[in-house]
C-alpha cells in the first residue's frame, strides 16, 4: 500500500509540474510573438500606432518590410512619392506563386488576363508601362486607381489599348504585403521590368 501511495504521489507531482510548465510556456509564448512582430517592424493593427513605412520614411528609414499588415492606402498616404520599395525585390520567384494566387483572388485577371497577358486592359507582360514600371508608381496605381493617380500629378507615358480607367484596389487588398507579392509576381512574368524597380519616370 505504501508503494502505491508513493507511486500516486509521484504521478501527481509529475502531472502538476507538467501543467505548471505548460502554463508557463503558454504564458510566455504570446510575449515572444509580440516581440518578434515588433522587431520585424510589423505594427499590431489595433494599437493605434502610425502605419509602418510612413514614419520610417519620414525619418529617413526605408520602406517597406515583408509581412507588413499596413493597408495599402495608409502606406501610400504616409509615404512620400518615390519612397515605396518592394521588400521582395530580387526574391520575386520566392513569392511569385503566392502573388499569382492573390492576383487571381483579387480579380485582376478579369482585365489583365490570368497570366497577365492582357485583355480589356494592358498586358503586364510587355515593356509598355502606362505610368511607369517602378515599384512606387505600380503600388500607387493599384492602390489608388488611375483617376486618383492622375489627381496626384501622374501622367501617361505609354500608350496601350484600355477600355476604362484602372479601378482602385487599395480598399480590396487588405495588406501592403499582399500587394507587394502581386507586384513580385508581375516581375516574374515581365523580367525586363526587374531592372526598373527603382527608376521612376514621373
Amino acid at each position: 500500500m505504501r508503494k502505491l501511495t508513493t507511486l500516486l504521489l509521484a504521478v501527481a507531482f509529475i502531472a502538476g509540474m507538467g501543467a505548471f510548465a505548460w502554463k508557463a510556456c503558454a504564458t510566455d509564448e504570446p510575449a515572444k510573438q509580440t516581440e518578434d512582430k515588433s522587431s520585424a517592424g510589423t505594427p499590431a493593427t489595433d494599437t493605434g500606432a502610425a502605419p509602418a513605412g510612413g514614419d520610417a520614411t519620414a525619418a529617413g528609414g526605408e520602406c517597406c518590410k515583408a509581412g507588413d499588415t499596413t493597408p495599402p492606402l495608409d502606406l501610400v498616404k504616409n509615404t512620400p512619392k518615390g519612397g515605396l520599395h518592394n521588400p521582395y525585390n530580387g526574391k520575386w520567384a520566392d513569392v511569385g506563386e503566392e502573388g499569382h494566387k492573390k492576383f487571381l483572388s483579387f480579380g485582376c485577371n478579369g482585365c489583365h488576363g490570368g497570366g497577365g497577358g492582357g485583355g480589356m486592359c494592358p498586358p503586364l507582360t510587355n515593356d509598355t508601362w502606362v505610368y511607369g514600371p517602378d515599384d512606387d508608381t505600380l503600388f500607387r496605381l493599384v492602390s489608388l486607381g488611375s483617376d486618383d493617380l492622375k489627381k496626384q500629378g501622374y501622367t501617361r507615358h505609354g500608350q496601350e489599348t484600355v477600355v476604362g480607367p484602372m479601378p482602385a484596389f487599395g480598399g480590396i487588398i487588405k495588406t501592403s504585403d499582399d500587394l507587394w507579392k502581386v507586384i513580385a509576381w508581375i516581375r516574374t512574368v515581365n523580367p525586363s521590368s526587374q531592372a526598373k524597380v527603382d527608376k521612376p519616370v514621373q
